[in-house]
């Protein structure tokens, strides 16, 4: 069971987006950050275990020519093995920051003319894997330990339609695991292997709904898509295992607590559901229990995340609400 606890106001409110919001836990600091898009601008604050605002901080596209200031798409913390990125990505690039959006370390300009259109003019879908960090349609960026010498390492092919959304699993050493999957608005999906080069695994085909948001864990990838469904494929074969109808209407975030395979799915009904995804022990197929529901009344969700690995705790956005709301398990 789940109780609303203090929400957290910020400035701005929160735009209508999917996966509009983003959590960073620092457990040695007794912290948590959460980053929120609203319109041109991004929002980054800090809050104690108990709710109480810290610090705020305001991040904006890169100036640039152009009348109106490009729309914001996403932020996302991006954790490395050897240092955490804020990354910000807009209709004109893509920007990474110090994890605390003090200082900007890199820019990559989308330029319309070295794609289609269609998917040249923004960016959707932040995702670290390795010391790589890959963003949008799919670049991969490779990172330096630290300072600013980021390069561009390549570019994947695999989606004919925009990226919607990228997740990855630290595989721990595991050579041949999938540990990347990419979705588009046609609800294709695309698994990947890391590594100096990426190799695509399994594409699994769409079905004419947009898959707004992906996760992956210990080889089972979850996908939520615009008709209120929640599947769970074999991430190694693209194999559908289960289908759940988990919402009335469009998903617009999951997210997992890899210590205890709970999954989050978040929708424009304004329920937010938690689901335990496990494996069977005899026969080694995906099972799933369905553990609380949620109803964040008079709201549009727009963004729901974890707060802590274990997931013990879940933050909501709505759209052009100005809190972020709270709830910790009883």
């Amino acid at each position: 069971m789940f109780r609303r606890e203090r929400s957290i106001p910020f400035q701005g409110s929160a735009a209508a987006l999917c996966n509009n919001l983003s959590v960073l836990q620092l457990p040695a600091r007794n912290l948590t950050l959460f980053g929120v898009v609203h319109g041109p601008s991004a929002e980054v604050l800090s809050a104690a275990p108990d709710g109480v605002p810290l610090a705020k901080r305001q991040l904006h596209v890169k100036e640039g020519a152009g009348v109106s200031p490009p729309l914001i798409t996403q932020v996302h913390w991006c954790v490395l093995p050897f240092r955490v990125l804020l990354v910000l990505t807009s209709h004109r690039g893509i920007q990474m920051y110090e994890s605390d959006g003090s200082i900007m370390v890199y820019w990559h300009a989308l330029d319309s003319g070295d794609a289609s259109s269609v998917q040249a003019v923004f960016a959707r879908g932040i995702a670290a894997s390795g010391h790589f960090i890959c963003v949008g349609r799919v670049l991969v960026f490779d990172i330096p330990a630290k300072g600013p010498n980021i390069l561009l390492s390549e570019e994947l092919g695999g989606h004919q339609t925009p990226v919607t959304d990228i997740a990855t699993e630290p595989t721990q050493g595991q050579d041949g695991v999938a540990d990347m999957v990419t979705a588009d608005d046609s609800g294709s999906l695309c698994v990947w292997r890391s590594g100096p080069e990426f190799t695509l695994l399994t594409h699994i085909p769409g079905f004419g709904v947009p898959c707004s948001s992906v996760q992956l864990w210990q080889g089972i990838v979850a996908a939520g898509y615009g008709n209120g469904q929640v599947r769970l494929y074999e991430a190694t074969t693209g194999t559908l295992n289960i289908q759940i109808n988990a919402h009335a209407r469009a998903i617009c975030a999951l997210d997992l607590a890899p210590e205890v395979g709970k999954l989050l799915s978040a929708a424009e009904d304004t329920f937010v559901h938690i689901w335990k995804l496990s494996r069977s022990s005899e026969s080694g197929c995906i099972e799933v229990e369905h553990c609380h529901g949620e109803c964040v009344s008079d709201i549009q969700v727009c963004g729901a995340r974890f707060c802590d690995p274990s997931g013990s705790s879940f933050a909501v956005t709505g759209y052009d609400l100005t809190e972020i709301l709270r709830f910790g398990s009883v």
